[in-house]
């Protein structure tokens, strides 16, 4: 038998939140965004303290890449899943319609045949 998963486990029982707010594990396009950003934040805190030596300006310019790489992973990353979802809806009715007409008189397929057969 599977054993039971512990309460306090992220992805297995209770979820895991972000500053208790965000759920990282069911919002679409959080988690890459946050994780992105930290190493945005990295880069550029590390990057501007290799450059001038100042330490609290290296932390401000971290916190601002943090926020700006995660912002911008995010915007790209919900317009393509926007993008992505009409076009499964698209599809979806498509196959419907497909499914709805097939064999009717209403089929553009059948139209088709017909007119050229009698040809």
């Amino acid at each position: 038998m599977a054993a039971a998963p512990e309460p306090g486990e992220p992805g297995k029982g209770k979820p895991f939140k972000l500053l208790g707010i965000l759920d990282v594990a069911n919002i679409p396009c959080a988690r890459d965004s946050v994780l992105y950003g930290s190493l945005g934040s990295v880069v550029a805190g590390l990057g501007h303290f290799l450059l001038t030596s100042r330490i609290r300006r290296s932390c401000d310019v971290g916190v601002g890449g943090f926020i700006l790489v995660t912002l911008g992973c995010w915007f790209h990353c919900r317009y393509n899943y926007a993008k992505q979802r009409i076009q499964e809806r698209i599809a979806r009715e498509g196959i419907k319609n497909k499914i709805l007409y097939e064999s009717t008189h209403l089929d553009p397929d059948r139209k088709q045949t017909n007119s050229d057969s009698s040809n």
